[in-house]
């Protein structure tokens, strides 16, 4: 996104990538769009598959003590709702655009590594496709590479500092074939943990169950999923996920991460290589293309004038949004998951949390401002 980003106001990039191209384009991936993505894609020239696959959802459904209760975004957020999108849909039309323009991306790249960061001619060393040892000298670095990458451990220790939370459950993720029972999105809070319900396509469903992090996967048979889906989603209006064969299913984990600064010398990170939120709160995309958005701004200015004040205040600027996100997203995790078996006045106190939000119109919206994304910086 942001080499594309960049290639429109003509900045060049080059795009280095561990994987293959299919590799990318194939691997299934939760995929939420706030109402300011979706605007960026737009407007950017992304839009066409988006506008003709992206499912459009005008409110999310929390269910609780039996009943089930809607946020309306469009009587709450007028003109703002998300749109589910697949997180591989958004890197088709990114890479194809890239392509189409004749952009530098060199995928499965290996042995990258930085160098002089801290100076006015930052390189990288990487190996390509062919094993061919290879140097790129730049101006900037964007620090893209996820939480595992080669980035933010390139910041030396005595700068970064970093702030995290491990959550004590994970999510059982599981991808089904199923036809769909609700339009919108439906998240669950259970005496036995949490459970959410999401369409990915008309056919393609994403469910996911609180778990143990530790939790053995030859335990949960697909029964056992379903039976357990139907208890923590059921209500007394009578509406369950309709079960089928399921496709995939896997561990996900749950903390929340965030390195400070974002930035040090000519190196910028950016997505999950500079945080990582819980997923309750759908955020984790959004909040990398905020990143880069800021980004790129900044590089016009520098390229157009020479000035330097945006891209000195890049983290700090992302930071307030990335903390908000944080604290969004934690919200949603707190109020909807069952701690350590949880005890008698924590589920009342969360069973009380759930009838402010959902019986207060401040409290609605409130939440639905949060969910279709903050307005973005500028």
């Amino acid at each position: 996104m942001l080499s594309h980003l960049l290639h429109l106001s003509g900045i060049e990039s080059v795009v280095l990538e561990a994987r293959s191209r299919q590799y990318l384009e194939d691997r299934f991936r939760a995929g939420v769009l706030e109402q300011s993505s979706v605007d960026l894609l737009m407007s950017t020239g992304l839009g066409a598959r988006l506008q003709q696959l992206g499912l459009v959802r005008h409110g999310i459904h929390f269910n609780f003590a039996g009943a089930r209760h809607r946020i309306d975004f469009d009587d709450l957020t007028p003109g703002r709702c998300i749109t589910v999108y697949g997180q591989q849909e958004v890197v088709k039309d990114l890479i194809q655009a890239r392509v189409n323009a004749g952009g530098d991306i060199r995928f499965e790249v290996s042995d990258v590594s930085l160098h002089g960061i801290d100076t006015a001619a930052p390189a990288i060393h990487f190996c390509d496709s062919s094993g061919n040892v290879k140097t790129l000298t730049c101006d900037f670095i964007a620090g893209c590479d996820g939480t595992h990458g080669v980035s933010r451990a390139s910041i030396p220790a005595t700068v970064l500092q970093i702030f995290e939370r491990a959550f004590p459950f994970a999510w059982l993720a599981i991808l089904s074939e199923t036809p769909s029972t609700s339009e919108e999105p439906v998240y669950s809070y259970h005496e036995r943990g949490f459970a959410l319900y999401n369409m990915r396509t008309p056919r393609i469903t994403r469910l996911y169950l609180q778990c143990k992090p530790d939790e053995d996967l030859a335990e949960w048979s697909d029964d056992r999923i379903w039976e357990e889906l139907c208890i923590r989603h059921g209500t007394r209006d009578g509406w369950i996920p309709a079960t089928g064969p399921i496709l995939q299913k896997g561990i996900t984990g749950m903390r929340s991460f965030v390195a400070e600064p974002m930035q040090y010398g000519k190196l910028f990170l950016a997505g999950d290589a500079a945080h990582i939120v819980p997923p309750t709160g759908a955020k984790g995309m959004n909040l990398a293309i905020a990143d880069v958005r800021v980004l790129a701004r900044a590089l016009e200015q520098y390229y157009a004038s020479g000035r330097t004040d945006w891209l000195d205040r890049y983290s700090a600027t992302c930071l307030r949004r990335v903390w908000k996100v944080q604290r969004f997203a934690w919200w949603m995790t707190s109020t909807l998951h069952r701690f350590n078996g949880g005890n008698g006045f924590d589920h009342r106190r969360q069973l009380a949390e759930l009838d402010y939000v959902t019986g207060s119109r401040a409290a609605s919206m409130s939440l639905a401002e949060n969910y279709v994304g903050l307005p973005l910086e500028g």
